[in-house]
């Protein structure tokens, strides 16, 4: 039987626990946070470090300082790992019909900005309905939407909403066309991912609603005027026309395979010539 001279009778001899080496790498910390900010941190860091330092040493030469520990009793060790006899496929550089990533396939970005256009059409259309509807102006939802960035009309009456203002219109159609456009571009991304049974569903009505729900509080601090004065039933019609319309011709476009399948030669885009 092999005997170990790290084991006594008094159990199994470890270096002894000490705080000399965190010391030392807070010193070393300090001092390059010195370097961004100013001296003195430098300083006081190098003191730190070198005390640390020479304790670490001290610890270790001329004589380790060890100490012995009882081992655990058998009933109370970490049971062996087990290894399973199940083997991994490695996939080969190149190899072509594997999921490495997901997904596989993706709309175009052109999609997003169609997808984006008419979602968004769709979306002013609700809501000018709702403005003739309910204010007699197709222009009281454009002004209280241009709110947040004219500051008039954040203080204007009724009567000063349902009226055409050129700059209102200009910063709303601005606005609107820029988010828009972002939220066609998310969808891009977004719907090869869904669950390809229900993507209507998802893409459609419940991511609308998942955005709505965050921007909710945010509406007091983004627009006040449009938070107080938001029907928030013709406010989710809104979102989920531009969701369903959106998500419609997003996904009914084509789908372009991922990089993921090529060879390395297409990935580097070589050419050779066929004999």
């Amino acid at each position: 039987m092999e005997t170990d001279e790290h084991n006594h009778d008094e159990g199994i001899e470890l270096p002894v626990p000490t705080s000399y080496p965190i010391t030392t790498a807070l010193g070393v910390t300090l001092i390059a946070l010195g370097l961004v900010t100013t001296l003195f941190i430098s300083l006081v860091g190098l003191l730190i470090a070198v005390f640390g330092a020479v304790g670490w040493f001290r610890k270790v030469f001329p004589v380790p300082e060890h100490e012995y520990v009882s081992p655990v009793e058998p009933a109370f060790r970490a049971a062996a790992v087990k290894v399973s006899p199940r083997q991994v496929n490695h996939l080969e550089l190149g190899s072509g019909g594997h999921r490495t990533y997901y997904p596989v396939q993706v709309h175009r970005y052109s999609a997003g900005i169609y997808g984006g256009l008419a979602g968004g059409t769709a979306m002013a259309v609700i809501a000018m309905i709702y403005g003739q509807l309910f204010h007699h102006s197709v222009w009281y939802p454009i002004n209280l939407l241009a709110a947040a960035g004219v500051p008039k009309m954040a203080e204007a009456d009724v009567n000063t909403l349902s009226q055409f203002n050129l700059s209102a219109f200009l910063v709303a159609l601005i606005a609107h066309g820029a988010f828009s456009l972002l939220i066609g571009l998310l969808y891009t991304v977004l719907l090869p991912m869904l669950p390809a049974r229900f993507e209507w569903f998802w893409g459609g009505i419940f991511t609308p609603l998942i955005w709505t729900a965050m921007i909710y509080p945010m509406f007091d601090i983004i627009n006040p005027a449009l938070a107080q004065r938001v029907d928030w039933l013709w406010f989710v019609i809104c979102q989920v026309a531009f969701g369903l319309v959106g998500g419609y011709v997003v996904f009914k476009s084509a789908k372009v395979q991922t990089m993921q399948s090529w060879t390395l030669a297409e990935r580097l885009s070589i050419e050779a010539m066929k004999k």
